[in-house]
């Protein structure tokens, strides 16, 4: 009888998860996952076994999904939790946590690419590309599986992978080659003889350098600025000359060669000039313009002649 009365017992006995279906539970309030999969301890502040039951598939790093929450509910009870939906909401929205690769880091990945290929420096511009998403606990860099360049006009596309595993992306943009050229620290005003410590290297892209522009920090050191130059630009041929030796209206000595004779006369200067640079001079006895080359302070020599 003993027997019968126990096996009774069993057979009439709610299921052991009916026992706490009475459990209230609330959402949390930041619906965030780290990994691949949504949990019903991710859903609700609870512990033990059923935090970890497995509801969902996680969306992608960065990304958000929705689940029905009628679904919800019937998880949740089916694991002795009881959740009503109180506030009535049509959708609950997870989103994945991630770790952001942003767009500077694929230019430069880029950029690197087409060092690789041709040894030269590239600006590169991005179209259209926002910054990627990986999980939280990868590692690294995306990697390029594919990538073709135009060097014509510049476009490039590519292929990348944001992390291992994950569906490969397309990119694209224009990738511009780009020259180191010196510039100027500071601002310069005009008359300054320009020294090592004025200048440092800047990127400029190559399309936008004037033919002009000085690409050699020799062929500014000892210069003088013929006009006031701001700092961090490109500086031309024309902005600088050779240090004045020589100053518009100064008296100089003014020597003509010619075989076996050498005259000397005295003239005015007409401009300003630096050594090795020609300039005019009137000469003061016969009136007559001239020019000359000038070959240090109060001295010049005569390369042509002419009337006034």
């Amino acid at each position: 009888m003993r027997t019968v009365l126990f096996a009774l017992a069993l057979v009439l006995a709610p299921p052991p998860q009916l026992a706490f279906a009475d459990d209230p539970v609330m959402l949390r309030e930041t619906l965030r996952v780290d990994g691949p999969v949504i949990t019903l301890g991710d859903l609700f502040a609870i512990d033990g076994e059923a935090a970890s039951v497995v509801i969902a598939r996680a969306p992608e790093p960065g990304r958000r999904t929705s689940i029905d929450p009628n679904y919800v509910r019937n998880q949740a009870f089916e694991h002795g939790l009881s959740w009503s939906n109180p506030n009535r909401l049509p959708r609950i929205t997870v989103e994945r946590a991630s770790r952001i690769i942003d767009t500077d880091i694929i230019a430069e990945m880029v950029a690197g690419e087409l060092y690789s290929r041709d040894g030269n420096e590239y600006d590169v511009a991005l179209s259209g590309v926002t910054a990627l998403h990986a999980p939280l606990d990868s590692s690294g860099l995306p990697q390029i599986i594919s990538f073709d360049h135009a060097a014509s006009s510049g476009v490039f596309q590519a292929e990348l992978i944001a992390y291992e595993g994950a569906a490969p992306i397309r990119i694209n943009g224009r990738a511009y080659a780009t020259i180191e050229v010196p510039v100027l620290t500071r601002a310069i005003p005009a008359g300054h003889v320009i020294s090592d410590g004025d200048l440092d290297w800047q990127s400029v892209r190559a399309d936008r350098l004037r033919a002009d522009a000085i690409t050699s920090p020799d062929m500014m050191i000892g210069q003088e600025a013929r006009r006031a130059l701001r700092p961090g630009e490109a500086v031309r041929g024309y902005d600088l000359q050779s240090p004045v030796v020589v100053h518009r209206g100064d008296i100089v000595s003014l020597v003509f060669n010619v075989p076996g004779l050498t005259l000397t006369a005295r003239a005015r200067a007409l401009e300003d000039a630096g050594s090795d640079e020609i300039a005019r001079f009137v000469n003061l006895q016969s009136n007559r313009t001239v020019d000359a080359m000038v070959e240090g302070p109060g001295r010049a020599r005569v390369v042509t002649a002419g009337p006034s």
